[in-house]
């Protein structure tokens, strides 16, 4: 690793210990979530598997940590005229709680094809939702528009050093429950939570292995690390609708990802399809799309991996109803 990166990677894990210290004071702070020996999976890949329950935070997903810590960060002028966000769902429902929880007014920009039931989930927070004209990252650049012409604070969902600082709070939690901790599986989409993880854990303990895991109909972050620049990519439509949509332009997740990220690994939708369908009904737990990414990328790296303990992050449960549906039924 050069100084560069290695300089990257410690000021993102300092500001990881900041969040930490910061969130666990605040009023409602994010919870603690569980790190749990699965045994299921354990046999099945030949490996330890520990499951991080990140879909039990606030809200629904570890989002929380990230926006409320950014939130927390606002001086007061800041929280008194306000913060705008974009979100297709769990970034805005995070939002919405925490500028709930702190009293400071959001406006947030959602996809023209945002699900019904996160778009009512945001308002029922208090928030004020708007529609932008496009997909996920015209929403963003539209709330950013919107926050510069206003003079008010925009929260990307990723794109912010605090938010990524509060996300990477995943990753300290995670080594305090299991300090043999080898190896980290988490599903990419803007690059916030493998950024924050990522660079904790690195900065402390080089020795994890960070796998980033992508959809293959949605691989943004991975294309933009292989072509060594943030570039537009075209996305199909995928189960891990958490994670999918492009970079933003000028991403500080970028730099962070090509320094933490030690393998990649892309799933097939069947492949994310079965470990939805599996962890629902052997482990009776709902989660989302892109919590089964990395569930799904566990089977490439078993030889590799064997007899190691690996943590899979299970980054959200807000899966859609007719999805939920079609997984109960096989």
């Amino acid at each position: 690793m050069n100084s560069s990166a290695s300089a990257l990677i410690h000021q993102a894990a300092n500001r990881v210990d900041q969040a930490h210290q910061q969130l666990t004071t605040a009023a409602t702070p994010p919870y603690t979530t569980a790190l749990e020996y699965n045994l299921r999976l354990s046999e099945q890949h030949g490996m330890n598997v520990y499951l991080k329950h990140e879909h039990m935070q606030h809200t629904g997903s570890f989002k929380y940590r990230g926006a409320l810590n950014r939130i927390l960060s606002l001086d007061p002028n800041s929280r008194e005229r306000g913060v705008v966000t974009a979100s297709s769902g769990n970034h805005g429902m995070a939002c919405a709680m925490a500028a709930r929880e702190s009293q400071v007014p959001l406006t947030v920009f959602v996809p023209e094809n945002a699900s019904p039931l996160k778009v009512k989930k945001i308002r029922a927070l208090g928030a004020e939702v708007r529609h932008a004209p496009g997909d996920c990252l015209v929403a963003e650049l539209t709330a950013a528009d919107m926050a510069n012409t206003e003079g008010q604070t925009y929260i990307s969902p990723y794109n912010d050093h605090m938010v990524m600082a509060g996300q990477g709070t995943v990753g300290l939690e995670m080594f305090n429950q299991l300090p043999s901790l080898d190896a980290v599986f988490i599903a990419v989409g803007g690059g916030g939570l493998i950024g924050g993880t990522g660079a904790w854990l690195k900065a402390h303990h080089p020795h994890i292995e960070i796998f980033g895991c992508w959809p293959e109909n949605a691989p943004a972050m991975a294309e933009c690390l292989k072509a060594g620049s943030v570039i537009e990519v075209d996305e199909q439509p995928t189960l891990s609708d958490g994670t999918a949509g492009g970079v933003e332009p000028g991403a500080i997740t970028f730099d962070v990802c090509q320094a933490v990220i030690d393998h990649q690994v892309r799933v097939s939708e069947a492949a994310i399809a079965h470990a939805l369908h599996d962890t629902l009904i052997e482990e009776r737990m709902i989660i989302e799309g892109a919590a089964a990414v990395p569930l799904a990328a566990l089977a490439q790296c078993e030889e590799q991996l064997a007899g190691k303990n690996v943590a899979v992050v299970l980054c959200g449960r807000n899966i859609a109803t007719d999805i939920l549906k079609e997984m109960l039924t096989g």
